[in-house]
């Protein structure tokens, strides 16, 4: 089975399309939740914060050990830990959208942190101004802070679909599919190199690609 050349890859042609389609899938899918979710999460963060305007330091206690104990968990054992949720939700524990319930639930703890870090950024200024205009702390968070950020939330988006990509290729270690699995089972323990070649050149080039976009919009919309 090994072999320099391509004809493994050739003779796979059909599977590799096939996990690619199951990696887009759990990208598309862990990131759209984790910006949703982990947006919101993390906006409350920064919100709640002591001397913010929607103060709540017990509240926001809570939120950061949820969230500092939620990215503590090495992936794959997260992956297990949720295997019975992920059974109620999507009928079954292997699968790229099964791996897609324990990948969008660590992507938006992660994502969550990333936002606050952005909104921290902020200058004071800024919300300081807003307030002496009369404006609500909804409109604050949401027209002030979210738009004054939004260069370094593009890039923060842009770590964590590079984030996810890495993490579902781990996924692939028991039973999440994708472009990780193939990898597993036919370069490492097939020891079919082209297949290896091929896996690794097709997620470095979409590391790139996405970096590549993520910093282009960034720079477009930072405003300094």
């Amino acid at each position: 089975m090994n072999s320099g050349t391509f004809d493994n890859l050739q003779r796979l042609l059909p599977e590799f399309y096939k996990a690619l389609g199951e990696t887009l899938v759990m990208v598309g899918v862990s990131a759209t939740f984790a910006v949703v979710a982990g947006g919101a999460l993390g906006i409350l963060l920064f919100a709640s914060a002591r001397g913010q305007v929607f103060a709540r330091p017990g509240l926001n206690g809570v939120l950061n050990w949820l969230v500092s104990y939620m990215r503590a968990f090495p992936f794959v054992i997260l992956m297990i830990v949720l295997m019975p949720l992920t059974r109620a939700i999507v009928g079954t524990s292997f699968g790229p959208l099964a791996a897609s319930v324990s990948l969008s639930i660590a992507a938006s703890f992660y994502f969550a942190r990333l936002v606050e870090q952005n909104l921290n950024e902020v200058p004071k200024g800024v919300i300081e101004a807003a307030q002496a205009m009369g404006a609500t702390p909804a409109t604050i968070i949401l027209k002030v802070l979210v738009n004054e950020a939004r260069a370094g939330l593009i890039l923060s988006v842009t770590i964590l679909i590079i984030a996810i990509l890495g993490e579902s290729a781990a996924a692939g270690l028991i039973g999440g599919g994708g472009i990780g699995d193939l990898g597993i089972r036919y370069g490492h323990q097939r020891y079919m190199k082209d297949v290896m070649a091929a896996v690794v050149s097709l997620l470095s080039v979409i590391v790139i690609l996405v970096q590549s976009t993520g910093n282009r919009l960034s720079k477009h919309l930072d405003k300094r």
